[in-house]
């Protein structure tokens, strides 16, 4: 049995493992087989991120990551969790392969997914024009007409944000009436850079290299147009990886993993939460990050508390043969 397994790979993962083997935990990052290193892995360059002045590819940045948890002794198994067990002192994670895992800890940092279209021109422009982050790819839109897919208040926030850098800004929402907020209707309807097309879908997305337009459906009579565009943002949502907790772990109204305050700590004693899958507003790598950090010192505690009590079932100072934590370390 293990001091603590983390789940995830994406920021919050990466800085959970690399704090956790720092304190001697010995961690397992179970990091998937398909999706390391998370949504950073879809990004071109990343210049929001401390420490990297002249920007850094989101891929590199990842692996520059998962570098450092390896060096301090982090394990990284790509596999996917298909399973949990979370119930008592003995955490249990059972994987695609089929290998079992047991822990005294858990760290979940699953992350969230973006909501896409689901058009095949979407994946091929990824990171080429088509993008589901404006405060990541903003800048690289400077002076261009670009457009907004959505009509909530993730939709207005990213097209008013976008209007920053962008010369014109169209939002495209498939009915005549948004979702969104009154308020961040009202910013969004005064801003002169930004037209509305109402009951409009997209169709299609244009551009071999990069993204040159999109075709455009009525939603009311079916008929289609041509919307020349140098960028695509895509507003529509995203979802949490929540699926594997469940009716395991309490969850938010939004849909997120809920922790109490400010710390990592779930509804299940010795499982903690960290990163976009507890976090509906923010969702950035830096934030992701932070985040990862508290749920690493967090579980810290927990089996420091669990060595002191003397639990039985979970003695994290013997736990096969794993070297004893140490104390508490946040520098």
């Amino acid at each position: 049995m293990r001091h603590v397994i983390i789940i995830g790979s994406g920021p919050a993962g990466f800085t959970a493992a690399t704090y956790a083997a720092r304190a001697n935990l010995s961690p397992l990052v179970v990091a998937s087989s398909v999706e390391v290193g998370g949504e950073l892995m879809n990004t071109t360059e990343v210049e929001n991120f401390p420490g990297f002045p002249e920007a850094i590819q989101g891929p590199e940045l990842m692996a520059k990551m998962q570098e450092q948890a390896e060096k301090f002794g982090a394990e990284i198994l790509y596999d996917d969790v298909v399973e949990l067990s979370i119930d008592g002192p003995v955490k249990k994670v059972k994987l695609g392969s089929g290998a079992e895992h047991e822990a005294a800890a858990i760290i979940y940092a699953t992350g969230s997914a973006y909501r896409k279209l689901g058009l095949p021109g979407e994946e091929r422009l990824s990171g080429h024009g088509v993008s589901w982050c404006a405060t990541c790819d903003g800048f690289f839109f400077r002076d261009r007409v670009i457009a907004v897919v959505g009509g909530g208040d993730s939709a207005m926030e990213e097209a008013t944000f976008l209007t920053r850098f962008a010369s014109k800004v169209y939002v495209i929402h498939r009915k005549d009436t948004l979702r969104a907020s009154k308020i961040m209707q009202e910013r969004a309807f005064a801003n002169p850079k930004i037209e509305f097309i109402w009951n409009a879908e997209v169709a299609d997305i244009l551009g071999d290299e990069a993204v040159s337009g999109v075709i455009l459906r009525d939603t009311t009579d079916g008929t289609t147009r041509e919307l020349p565009l140098e960028g695509l943002f895509v507003a529509i949502g995203n979802d949490p990886r929540t699926h594997l907790v469940h009716d395991k772990l309490e969850l938010t109204t939004e849909g997120t993993i809920w922790v109490d305050g400010r710390s990592s700590r779930t509804s299940v004693p010795g499982v903690f939460a960290a990163g976009d899958v507890i976090d509906p507003t923010y969702r950035q790598a830096a934030t992701a990050a932070g985040s990862g950090t508290v749920a690493a010192l967090d579980a810290e505690h927990y089996l420091a508390a669990l060595d002191d009590a003397g639990a039985p079932e979970a003695d994290v100072a013997q736990i096969d043969g794993l070297p004893e934590a140490d104390p508490v370390s946040v520098g």
